[in-house]
């Protein structure tokens, strides 16, 4: 008999989440660095602050000291040696979805500017395959040029897929329509789809005001070669498919995109401090080659929250990600759910896409602390919640499923703070694993 996760009550979980929500906005000054477009204009107080975390840095220990410790324990070492912020390494990574993925993996930090009025840019490129037929190549761009004034953010991949499927919305009870039960899928037993997908993601921001940023874009994702794990048609990406006039077999989602950013953090890797914020509108076009017109509305909210300022590692971070349908219709496997937020780290406990649906809101706090005084060992401990919904019986904000693990961090390159995570996670359903990858979840 199936274990599931305890019931939560919606009333009392919908007040947690908004009070996540509640802090992730508030406070937004509160002990960060404050990052202006006029460098005389720095506060001594906020210049103060980024020295002592720079001068920190200095002393901590990662990869490259470990190496050469072994390879050369007679050198001494120089404290104010400049690192290089490129890192090269094999690509592991370890999940329930991919199983274990070995490639190379390359990732990059660079600041374009003053440190005081500069956010670090970064960029990320990997091939590897995993244990579980998936193929991936990708590469990754998050570019802040001098004085923030502009931010580009972007991502090209290509990946041979292989997607778990637990069906749509949270729905608990058969209702006897054959369709329908198929779709929500109540028992939640996995279906496996494979596919090749190519997507093309590109925006441009334009600094507006202090921490405040404008974009738009454009989107390109496109499957082909769906095929499921189904002998026959009794699946939920084929049931909705035909439902809402999709071909089950190959879709494109194309379309313009429009986002308002606010960010304030001190690193994109791993923040001590600050808030990012961003929301935006996706509209899939037809002339643009979308198989579908639609809307959807996404927004993504974290706020750091440095406990200590001899220790700024220690760190309580809080995270909202939603991404809602205002029209129109996205196809099966696009629709928002459990690790389908940009960079597919939502959700730890759960396979990707476990839970989706026509909408979708989650929440996430994280508690991460050092272990090691040299701080190449540090740790984390998480919880999350998750809520989404389909067009039957099961409405946004009515059900909600959680999970919480804890990890190890290994510090790789300290000029960028890019960390190694190695997180154990369990949520219902008998859905746990071991989730490895590289820098922070958010």
């Amino acid at each position: 008999m199936k274990r599931y996760l305890p019931h939560l009550k919606s009333v009392n979980i919908t007040l947690v989440s908004l009070l996540l929500l509640f802090a992730t906005l508030i406070t937004p000054v509160l002990a960060q660095v404050t990052i202006v477009s006029d460098s005389s204009r720095l506060e001594s107080q906020s210049t103060y602050m980024q020295h002592k975390i720079d001068s920190n840095a200095s002393y901590q220990y990662d990869i490259s000291d470990l190496f050469r410790n072994i390879l050369h324990p007679k050198r001494e070492r120089n404290p104010n040696k400049k690192r290089s912020g490129i890192t090269l390494m094999p690509g592991v990574a370890l999940n329930p979805t991919i199983g274990a993925q070995i490639g190379i993996k390359g990732v990059a930090g660079i600041v374009l500017g003053d440190k005081s009025n500069t956010t670090m840019s970064t960029a990320a490129s990997t091939a590897s395959v995993t244990t579980k037929g998936i193929m991936v190549f990708y590469v990754s761009h998050n570019i802040y040029t001098r004085e923030n004034k502009w931010n580009i953010q972007g991502g090209w991949a290509i990946v041979k897929m292989v997607n778990p499927d637990a069906g749509l919305g949270m729905t608990k009870t058969f209702s006897g329509q054959h369709d329908d039960d198929i779709l929500a899928n109540p028992d939640k037993n996995m279906f496996v789809y494979k596919y090749t997908s190519f997507s093309i993601n590109e925006k441009l921001y334009k600094r507006v005001s202090d921490n405040l940023f404008l974009g738009a874009g454009f989107a390109f994702d496109i499957r082909r070669n769906i095929k499921a794990s189904t002998e026959n048609n009794d699946n939920p990406n084929y049931v909705y498919s035909k439902r809402y006039g999709f071909d089950p077999e190959k879709f494109n989602s194309n379309g313009l995109l429009f986002n308002v950013q606010y960010m304030t953090r001190d690193n994109p890797n791993r923040a001590y401090k600050g808030i990012y914020s961003d929301i935006g509108i996706r509209m899939n076009q037809e002339w643009m080659g979308s198989s579908k017109n639609a809307i959807q509305l996404t927004t993504d909210f974290r706020k750091y929250i440095s406990l200590s300022e001899e220790n700024p590692e220690h760190v309580l971070a809080l995270w909202n990600y939603g991404s809602y349908r205002i029209a129109g219709r996205l196809p099966y496997l696009d629709l928002p759910g459990t690790a389908k937020d940009s960079y597919a780290r939502s959700g730890r406990g759960y396979t990707l896409g476990f839970f989706k649906g026509l909408s979708y809101f989650y929440n996430e706090a994280e508690y991460r602390f050092p272990i090691l005084r040299n701080k190449f060992i540090s740790g984390a401990t998480f919880f999350n919640i998750q809520s989404t919904n389909n067009d039957m019986d099961s409405k946004l904000f009515q059900s909600w499923r959680a999970a919480g693990g804890a990890g190890l961090r290994i510090l790789f390159n300290k000029a960028t703070r890019t960390n190694l995570c190695i997180d154990y996670a369990f949520g219902g359903y008998h859905q746990r694993g071991l989730f490895l990858g590289l820098n922070e979840t958010f």
